[in-house]
Parts: structure tokens; C-alpha cells; sequence
């Protein structure tokens, strides 16, 4: 199917929250997964375990006679086929001498299994959230180095705006305008937030207004490649180095702040100081950029906010990846209203950046 109508895949695809939910379908795949590789690979040993991601793709870990690889599958109803346009975004980044895992195959045209898979080199370190967790992670070396991995992916050429076409030579996302696809089902997912009693109405149409407000913000002459999902988890390394980005299942062509502000969901002002001076160390902050700092953060914490009610997240304990040691899913649904007031005030305000608690 086509992204021309998707924000945000997780929260916007026909069939919504799925696999991220804790309910989420657990048909085994293995034995399809197992005879694809073998058919690939005839007469060497395959042995196949489960990846354990907590993400929306179902992984495996393989050893394919000496080598040692990974595995993500995409097995939603909606035939999706962005795993490989995601294989591509993900070569041209590594083309750039950034880390990511080698794409060592891919297809989604489902012509020899009713899925989409993707195999890549393994990477045996652990996301940095594990580090994270444990208290052990060097986060400001760490924010600084993302800052200047994000200010170097943005050379990767693009053109238009939001999710990417399929079969284009050049990354093409499908709007004409950055406006077009900023806004795309922001109605929905604030009437979504209102209905599930997560934000009230005034709530809302406050966030609504002050959007409308700042509109020209995202008159961009030209797009850049956004990771969208820039987190701690969809980095691998040890507790003082970048191993490898990873999930780039929802990368687009976007603002040069929006992958700043995603560091901003999970982290306080001086992570994301740290994570800019990485940034300026490549290329200059663009115009305006504390409030479109604070735009992006918004509307990313409005998506969070669909994704965490939808997919029942604020009921899980703290094995959860996104829920720190210690806590529960109740202060998760309280630090991601927090997060979605402070990137109000912060746009109606323009605070700087630091502050942000």
C-alpha cells in the first residue's frame, strides 16, 4: 500500500497498532522463516532463534553455515513495502561512512512467503537503552555524537516531503509541501486523544490553535532525510560508543530540527544542548530553530501520545523499553502529558532549549 495518507505508520495504517500491541498475534513464523532461508541457501546448515524485538516487526537471529545474520519481518495486512525503501535510506546513510548494520537482502513482494523480510549483518552489542537502564551509559559524549550522526544524515539528497515512494530513483516523499505533510491526521489524532479522555477538548483545540498560529514554520524550500525514530533503543553500542542506527522503517524527507526533537520525547534540556553542539560541529542550526524545535516536538509527542493509549503501553511494568527502572505505566501517561504541555509553552513561549525538564 501506499504512505501518501501516513503520518506516522504506527499509529496511522489501516491495521492500527499492530504488533505493537501486548496482544499483538503470535503465530510462529519460524518454520517459513527456516524454509525461505534454506530455499535461498540450499545445502547449508540453518539454524534460526527468535530476535525478541519489542518493536512492530517480528525478528530472528539466523546463522547461515559460518555467517551470523538478522532478520525483520513485516507481516501486517496492509502488504506494506517501505522495508525496502527503508533498505535503501539505510545503504545511503551507511554510503556516508555512519554506522549502520550492512542490508544483506530484502523483499517485499511476497511472491515466495506472505511477508516482507529484510537480512542484515548482526550486530552483537546491545541498544543503548540497555546502558541506559543500567545507569552505565556516557549520555552527554553519547547525545553529542547523535547530534553530529543527524547533522551528516541530512546530506543523504532528497526531494518533496513526508514518507518516501517506492521505486524512485531519488528519495521522493509523496507532498509537494512540508505543511501538507506535518498536518497530515492531526484532527484525527487529537479527536483520537480527546475520545480516549487523554486530553480534554479544550486541551486540544488549544494545541490546534497554537499549531494554526505558527504555520509558517513549516514553509520549507526544501526537505532533509529525518530518522523519525531517533531514540536509544534504535541505537546499538557500548556505554561510551555508537555502534550502529538502526530502524529507519519511518524515515522521510522532514524539517532539520524534527530528529532533535525526538531526543526531546525521552530527555531533558541538557542532553539535547549536548546533542546540538554535536550538531553545529557539522553544519549551522537553521533559522527559527528553537521554535521549530518545539513545533516538532509537539506534534511527535501528539503521536506518541496515539500510539502509547492505542497500543496499551501505559499498562505495562518497567520491562517495557520505553518505561525507565523502577517505574510503571502510570508515570509513563504522566511524563508524556508533561512532554506535551512543556512543547506547547515552549512554542507559544520560544523558551530556550536547555530548559526543557
Amino acid at each position: 500500500m501506499s504512505r501518501r495518507h501516513i503520518h506516522y505508520w504506527k499509529c496511522d495504517r489501516p491495521a492500527a497498532f499492530h504488533g505493537t500491541s501486548a496482544l499483538a498475534a503470535t503465530e510462529d513464523l519460524s518454520a517459513q522463516v527456516h524454509a525461505l532461508l534454506q530455499s535461498h541457501h540450499p545445502g547449508l546448515t540453518i539454524s534460526l532463534t527468535k530476535g525478541g524485538g519489542q518493536g512492530n516487526h517480528r525478528t530472528f537471529i539466523t546463522r547461515i553455515g559460518h555467517d551470523t545474520r538478522f532478520i525483520r519481518i513485516e507481516d501486517g495486512p496492509e502488504q506494506d513495502d517501505y522495508i525496502e525503501t527503508e533498505s535503501r535510506v539505510q545503504e545511503a546513510v551507511r554510503s556516508l561512512g555512519l554506522p549502520t548494520p550492512q542490508v544483506i537482502g530484502v523483499d517485499a513482494s511476497r511472491t515466495e512467503v506472505p511477508f516482507a523480510w529484510q537480512i542484515m549483518e548482526l550486530i552483537s552489542q546491545p541498544d543503548l537503552n540497555h546502558w541506559h537502564k543500567l545507569g552505565q551509559l556516557d549520555l552527554p559524549r553519547i547525545a553529542q555524537d547523535i547530534g553530529s550522526a543527524v547533522a551528516r544524515w541530512q546530506g543523504v539528497p532528497v526531494t518533496g516531503f513526508g514518507p518516501f515512494q517506492s521505486g524512485r530513483e531519488v528519495l521522493t516523499g509523496y507532498h509537494d509541501t512540508y505543511a501538507a505533510y506535518f498536518l497530515l491526521n492531526l484532527d484525527r489524532h487529537l479527536a483520537f486523544l480527546t475520545e480516549k479522555a487523554f486530553l480534554f477538548a479544550a486541551e486540544s483545540q488549544e494545541i490546534c490553535q497554537a499549531i494554526a498560529d505558527h504555520e509558517s514554520l513549516l514553509a520549507l524550500d526544501h526537505g532533509c532525510l529525518v530518522h523519525k525514530d531517533l531514540a536509544l533503543w534504535n541505537i546499538l553500542g557500548s556505554e561510551h560508543e555508537i555502534t550502529a542506527f538502526i530502524d529507519w522503517d519511518d524515515s522521510i524527507s522532514g524539517d532539520p530540527m524534527d530528529d532533535l526533537s525526538l531526543l526531546a520525547c525521552f530527555h531533558d534540556g541538557p542532553v539535547i544542548a549536548n546533542a546540538i553542539e554535536g550538531y553545529t560541529r557539522i553544519k549551522p542550526l537553521p533559522t527559527d530553530h528553537r521554535r521549530r524545535f518545539w513545533m516538532h516536538l509537539l506534534r511527535n509527542m501528539i503521536v506518541k501520545s496515539v500510539i502509547r493509549v492505542g497500543a496499551g503501553y501505559f499498562d505495562r511494568s518497567d520491562g517495557f523499553f520505553l518505561i525507565n527502572s523502577g517505574s510503571n505505566g502510570s508515570d509513563l501517561r504522566t511524563l508524556t502529558r508533561s512532554r506535551l504541555r512543556t512543547a506547547l509553552h515552549g512554542l507559544l513561549q520560544d523558551h530556550e532549549i536547555h530548559t526543557l525538564q
